[in-house]
């Protein structure tokens, strides 16, 4: 994008802008965020604050104050957006995608910073991880929210979390949970999402898909071999036939006797007859320098277990490499 086009787009991003204006207590910030926003769409050679501020005829300090001194109401910046994207981005196929980001650092003074997976580097690092909610509508598409993961270290020493200036308040929570807080206030904000996908570190904790099923969130997420459940649903026992019985009472809904026991995928994978049947179908993924990548994929019913019962059908999708 060049000057030329930033500057017949300022009238439409001022206009944007001044949606968050009542996050600043003052006028200069509201004022710095346009200069700020402006520069990082610009077409300069480099975007830090000294030819951002040059750019925009600031002096390179009232920038950098903007930055580091000025202080704005984050939480409600972020549900203005929310609710922005609520009433202009309502979409039939809207799709919200959980991820986590990692970014590298040194030293163990950053907020939440220690050695752990890093995504961006592809191995273990010294880093901080963020969770994500993006949401993606026809062509558009943009971040909603995002929340630092705080590890249990961190967690557990509050004078670490004090100096590095984190809330008492903010206390260790497990990605999973974090990514569904991240939905909540989303839809508390009026989005709605048809879909939502995440990947196995989400899909991996079986609380968070049935959290998603409670809520009648609809969902494409990525699970582990060794989730259980049934490929055919088992009949159950919903009122007890023999009244007579001695004992402890029985709980119903309950597995009807010699009904099958639930089997994890990797299980069904090698040895269910319903699976052998259904053909491989091949996807082509892309082209590499190395050759073609291409899965095979095939898709079943599945009944995850939960609370030893089968639960609403899932159509479980299994994919293998065949390059």
């Amino acid at each position: 994008m060049d000057a030329k086009q930033i500057k017949q787009l300022q009238p439409m991003l001022n206009k944007y802008l001044r949606q968050f204006d009542d996050c600043f207590g003052r006028i200069e910030p509201t004022e710095r965020l346009k200069a700020y926003v402006t520069g990082q769409l610009s077409d300069l050679q480099r975007k830090s604050i000294e030819p951002m501020a040059d750019a925009a005829g600031l002096p390179p300090r009232n920038l950098q104050q903007f930055l580091s001194l000025h202080k704005w109401d984050q939480m409600h910046m972020r549900d203005n957006l929310e609710q922005i994207v609520a009433n202009e981005h309502q979409h039939p196929c809207s799709i919200g995608v959980f991820d986590e980001t990692g970014h590298s650092k040194k030293g163990d003074k950053t907020p939440g910073v220690q050695r752990q997976w890093c995504g961006n580097t592809g191995k273990k690092d010294n880093c901080v991880v963020t969770v994500h909610l993006n949401y993606t509508a026809g062509n558009f598409h943009c971040l909603l929210d995002g929340e630092l993961f705080l590890p249990e270290s961190w967690s557990q020493d509050r004078d670490r979390c004090k100096a590095a200036g984190i809330p008492e308040q903010m206390t260790h929570c497990p990605k999973w949970q974090i990514a569904l807080e991240l939905w909540e206030r989303a839809v508390a904000n009026g989005v709605r999402f048809e879909w939502v996908g995440a990947d196995e570190g989400y899909g991996k904790v079986p609380e968070f898909i049935f959290t998603l099923d409670d809520r009648g969130q609809r969902y494409v997420v990525e699970v582990p071999v060794i989730f259980t459940g049934w490929l055919v649903k088992p009949e159950l026992l919903h009122k007890e036939h023999h009244h007579n019985r001695r004992g402890r009472k029985r709980r119903f809904p309950r597995l009807k006797a010699k009904s099958p026991s639930a089997s994890s995928v990797k299980q069904l994978m090698l040895h269910s007859p319903v699976l052998r049947k259904i053909p491989w179908e091949k996807f082509h993924i892309k082209d590499t320098t190395k050759g073609p990548v291409v899965w095979e994929a095939k898709a079943a019913r599945f009944y995850l277990k939960r609370d030893g019962l089968p639960r609403r059908m899932r159509w479980h999708r299994l994919g293998r490499d065949a390059s």
